[in-house]
């Protein structure tokens, strides 16, 4: 016993001479692999493991982690890289991708959002003023690492439904560096918060210009000189963002609102997506500082007292929030399946939240009370949206028939109805394969169907009769006349997507041949004993077709017009 008493006591000695910065930093990295790995479990953003991880040493009294200002450099760092990623997607593209919809969407479910938080913040949970207004701007925002990440797992960032919240999640990124600009304005007063916003806009709107012509002007024709040095341009893309930081600093600005500017700067250059791809790693090493710390910080209020706005505030988040947004869309007569699946993304708060929340709590202008409500309101949040985003589809179909208030008579992606659409063939997705497919019909006895806008717009410009869908829409076959159709294709790659399209159209008219795509043998065996006619197996196909151009009865002077073709399909595709 005494043995293991002195090895105990050694180990702690040996622990107490190790520099403290280096252990909290090796904690930190341990505590947040094990907990990233069991959220990960769970379908859950890394982002919590980090707060967990945080709150976890902040109750321990362990580590002091709040206090130590190299850590607090980090977390500076991390908002800033995270800015710069930002602003490298604010390009002259993007911007115009934005669209009316929602910047209409975007203004109204952030204004209807902020009104609403801060009545019940102020006149109902009695916080301050301006700590009602931080919680206001907090609600408003939903998170663009969350939405992102989860529907590029979906593969729905295409989809109608993505494209609106994507942009939608832009307008509210222009309006968070506003904020975060205005809170950084040399002598600012938070009491006079609302007086700042015309003085806000017109800096902001300068420096934001600003950045986009040197963007155009000087930065391509500086990195001309150096794009040929992969090593060098990352070196330089980093020094011009520490420097703007620098020049930000002495001006009176923040390193963050640099790093955002900075990446603007950048925007409109080839070589960002590889700026961009070097700083992600250094973004997320230090962003994970930055939600430790902030995680940390939740440990020095008591949690139960805000017990009642902490539940009142996540309700507003995760009912009102998505009822503004299902109430917008109608106006803009969008369907309701669309309308509860943009919905369905943005029942939580933003990153950017904490971000402003971190930043009044260092400035002063809200307590370690208000910034733990807002933290904890966004912890709920985060694990609540995950879910809705991934099972939207499944919610959506068992509550479809208790939506009809949701829609206008006449949906914007519907412009027939049910006996007016009636082809021989139906195809199910034009992109990609479905381009190919497109090259050897008749395109008179087409009907096209995608939930890809741009897709449709530019069939439809091109004289293609589309409709603007998807397979999962429940409605789709209410628009459809099957009585006159011969053949339907679908390119789409989701077993279950396929499994009940092969049920309703046999359902509905069972005269109808249906060829539905597989990637693998066990799929192709799943289709065909739900009654497909023929599936697409895509390496087998490949295999088939070349084959058969290589027979030896095959003239191989028609290998130049079938290279014609492809290259003129690529073409098209690529446009």
């Amino acid at each position: 016993m005494d043995f293991l008493i002195l090895k105990i006591e050694h180990l702690f000695g040996a622990l107490t001479a190790i520099d403290p910065l280096f252990l909290e930093l090796t904690v930190i990295l341990i505590l947040a692999s094990v907990w990233g790995i069991i959220l990960k479990k769970l379908g859950q953003p890394f982002i919590l493991a980090y707060l967990i991880t945080g709150i976890i040493m902040g109750f321990s009294g362990f580590f002091d982690i709040a206090e130590r200002e190299t850590l607090e450099l980090f977390s500076n760092l991390g908002v800033m890289f995270l800015l710069f990623l930002v602003g490298l997607e604010m390009n002259y593209e993007t911007l115009k991708r934005i669209g009316k919809t929602s910047v209409i969407l975007g203004f109204l479910q952030m204004s209807l959002s902020a009104i609403s938080g801060f009545s019940v913040s102020y006149f109902l949970l009695s916080f301050s003023f301006l700590s009602s207004i931080y919680i206001a701007i907090a609600l408003s925002f939903s998170s663009t690492i969350i939405i992102i990440k989860l529907l590029s797992e979906k593969g729905d960032t295409d989809k109608l439904y993505g494209r609106i919240s994507i942009g939608l999640l832009l307008v509210q990124d222009v309006v968070v560096v506003l904020i975060l600009l205005a809170l950084n304005i040399p002598d600012f007063d938070g009491s006079q918060i609302l007086m700042m916003i015309p003085q806000t806009f017109v800096v902001g709107i300068f420096l934001f210009a600003l950045m986009l012509i040197l963007g155009r002007t000087v930065i391509p024709y500086a990195f001309k000189v150096i794009e040929k040095s992969q090593e060098l341009l990352f070196l330089v893309a980093l020094a011009w963002l520490l420097f703007f930081g620098v020049i930000a600093e002495i001006s009176g600005f923040s390193i963050e609102i640099a790093g955002f500017l900075g990446g603007v700067a950048l925007a409109n250059s080839s070589e960002k997506y590889y700026i961009a791809n070097k700083i992600r790693p250094l973004r997320d090493f230090f962003i994970l500082i930055f939600f430790v710390t902030t995680g940390s910080l939740m440990a020095v209020s008591d949690l139960g007292r805000l017990l009642l706005p902490v539940i009142v505030l996540t309700l507003l988040v995760i009912v009102f929030k998505p009822l503004v947004v299902m109430l917008v869309l109608k106006h803009l007569k969008y369907t309701k399946r669309v309308n509860f699946l943009t919905a369905a993304t943005i029942p939580q708060i933003s990153e950017f939240s904490l971000v402003l929340a971190y930043l009044g709590l260092s400035i002063g202008h809200i307590g370690p009370e208000t910034f733990t409500l807002i933290a904890t309101v966004g912890i709920i949040t985060f694990f609540f949206s995950t879910y809705s985003i991934m099972n939207a589809e499944k919610i959506y179909l068992s509550i479809f028939r208790f939506l009809d208030f949701f829609e206008k008579e006449i949906p914007i992606e519907i412009e027939k109805k049910n006996s007016e659409i009636s082809k021989p063939i139906i195809l199910i997705g034009a992109d990609k394969s479905g381009k190919g497919i497109m090259s050897y019909l008749n395109l008179e006895d087409l009907l096209v169907v995608d939930f890809n806008p741009v897709v449709v717009n530019k069939l439809k410009n091109d004289g293609i009769e589309c409709i603007l869908s998807d397979i999962t829409d429940p409605h789709l076959f209410d628009y459809l006349n099957l009585s006159e159709t011969e053949l339907v294709i679908s390119t789409d790659p989701k077993v279950e997507d396929n499994l009940n399209l092969i049920e309703k159209v046999k359902t509905e008219n069972p005269k109808v041949k249906i060829i539905v795509r597989a990637e693998n043998e066990k799929q192709a065996e799943k289709f065909y004993n739900q009654g497909a006619d023929y599936v697409l197996l895509t390496d087998q196909i490949s295999g088939q077709y070349l084959g058969n151009i290589i027979n030896p009865k095959f003239d191989f002077s028609k290998l130049k017009r079938l290279k014609e073709i492809d290259l003129k399909l690529i073409n098209s595709t690529n446009k």
